[in-house]
């Protein structure tokens, strides 16, 4: 094993989850051949905490300054070249009005928000077991779930 850390490229991703009125805020943008909407979020910069990274991505992605309600989900996401570990928050909007970014941040560009109805999301890419999660209310929150796709999101 190498013992040489600095070689080692580790990635944390925040993702936060804001629902209001039984609808969901998603961005669009590329995600896989098969989805072109996400929830909003992105990799934690240098000297952030998680809070502070979801608080920066939702307002540079959605116009929307939130404030974290709970922790959802600590997922891993395989088959990928470095670590990744995807970290999920329920979020709540404390002010602003959805707005489309500028996308000067972003090297996946975003080119629409909305609120989405929980009920159609699988016609946005996403999958029945993450539906059921949110209609659960997030039953297993606060927990290590493995792979992302054991809540629905990724493949």
């Amino acid at each position: 094993m190498n013992s040489d850390l600095s070689k080692y490229n580790f990635n944390i991703r925040v993702t936060g989850i804001l629902i209001e009125d039984n609808k969901i805020l998603l961005v669009k943008q590329k995600v896989s051949e098969k989805r072109n909407w996400s929830l909003p979020g992105g990799k934690l910069e240098r000297g952030e905490t998680l809070e502070q990274g979801i608080i920066r991505e939702m307002k540079e992605e959605t116009g929307l300054e939130t404030e974290v309600v709970k922790l959802l989900y600590i997922c891993d996401v395989e088959a990928t070249e470095n670590t990744l570990l995807h970290i999920t928050f329920l979020l709540k909007r404390a002010s602003g009005e959805i707005q489309l970014p500028t996308n000067e941040f972003e090297s996946n560009p975003i080119y629409d928000v909305k609120l989405v109805k929980v009920s159609e999301l699988e016609a946005y890419g996403f999958s029945q077991k993450f539906i059921e999660l949110i209609k659960c209310d997030f039953s297993n929150a606060g927990n290590y779930v493995g792979d992302k796709i054991n809540i629905g999101l990724g493949k």
